[in-house]
């Protein structure tokens, strides 16, 4: 008998529902009993021993839906040693809740803060299999992660109806992305909607270089402008600063996010009637897009393999286009960044694109 818990943390995405499915078929359709137990809200539930027992029937009819059947919940990584406010030892009582239900393998599906839990309860013993998940795009080990393409078809959207809009009225519109600390769902959506400047994180911005980028674009016939902008991305001014003035003056800040600050600039600068919209949480609801779908499967099927072979300690990850087994402790505590002079970049740029630098 095979005892598999298993568990959805951090930020939502699509194609969690399909990883695990993955997961479970791939169990089920061996010859070895199996239970799976579903830990809710993510670690919380494995703390307090809130889970519920699944069967094959819990995972028909989700390959499309987005979301998480188990709930999911942030359970920050700096704070996950520390007592809770009724003195539990967290890691203490997931050790225990897992030896409680005498679990063979906990399969743990989520981004980086996830990641380093995850590994922090390999290196106390517990047999761990992860699933890479985040719209970011983010994880270190993995070239893809699910959710990141379902993301980038929101996004993108959300530019495809700007561009009418701003044609129709001569408008600078600014389109947020999501993205605090790197840029790949901001590049991706932006190169497919044909964003005219795109601003990321890796490559602060000079306000100067982006309203020339829009005066070419009027000097050249063009009537209006669209900028896909991170909602991590920063200002070459303010990428000078130290992280405790940054945070000071983020808190001092009249702006909500950095695409509004950006548009009083432009505004100041240029003279021209600026938009801002912001697609938010709506880049991580809704069904998966069929990559997602075949991609968090065949992820689901590597993991659930791994667990039929006794080979724990793993995140499932794509490399160069094949499905591969990466160490947690290679994973745990990195950040996949875009690289300033990444090829894409690179090639974005000779078709024009400026990224305000």
């Amino acid at each position: 008998m095979l005892r598999i818990g298993m568990l959805t943390s951090g930020g939502d995405c699509q194609a969690l529902n399909a990883a695990m499915r993955g997961v479970v078929k791939t169990l089920f359709t061996s010859d070895t009993d199996v239970e799976i137990y579903g830990f809710l809200e993510g670690y919380k539930g494995l703390i307090y021993s809130n889970f519920k027992m699944l069967t094959g029937a819990d995972f028909s009819g989700i390959l499309t839906k987005g979301g998480t059947i188990l709930g999911s919940s942030r359970t920050p990584f700096k704070t996950i040693k520390d007592p809770d406010e009724n003195g539990v030892d967290k890691v203490e009582a997931m050790k225990q809740n897992y030896y409680k239900l005498k679990l063979d393998c906990l399969v743990i599906l989520g981004g980086n803060g996830t990641h380093k839990t995850a590994n922090l309860l390999r290196t106390e013993g517990l047999n761990v299999v992860t699933l890479p998940k985040t719209i970011d795009n983010d994880l270190w080990g993995t070239d893809m992660t699910f959710g990141f393409q379902s993301a980038v078809d929101v996004a993108t959207a959300a530019i495809d109806c700007i561009h009418t809009t701003a044609a129709s009225h001569g408008r600078i519109f600014i389109v947020e992305v999501m993205g605090h600390k790197v840029g790949y769902l901001t590049l991706n959506a932006g190169m497919a909607g044909g964003a005219d400047i795109i601003l990321i994180p890796e490559i602060p911005y000079d306000i100067d270089q982006v309203c020339k980028a829009i005066e070419r674009r009027h000097k050249n016939g063009a009537g209006f402008t669209i900028i896909a902008i991170a909602e991590g991305a920063i200002s070459k001014e303010d990428a000078a600063l130290s992280k405790k003035d940054y945070k000071k003056k983020l808190e001092k800040s009249p702006f909500p996010s950095v695409s509004y600050e950006l548009a009083d600039q432009i505004i100041k600068k240029t003279g021209y009637d600026v938009r801002v919209t912001v697609p938010g949480h709506t880049q991580r609801g809704g069904s998966p897009c069929p990559y997602d779908r075949v991609f968090a499967s065949r992820l689901g099927a590597e993991a659930g393999r791994l667990i039929l072979n006794g080979e724990y300690g793993f995140m499932v990850g794509y490399r160069n286009r094949e499905i591969v087994k990466v160490p947690l402790e290679d994973v745990a505590g990195k950040l996949k960044m875009l690289e300033k002079d990444a090829l894409i970049i690179q090639e974005a740029k000779l078709i024009g694109i400026s990224f305000g630098d």
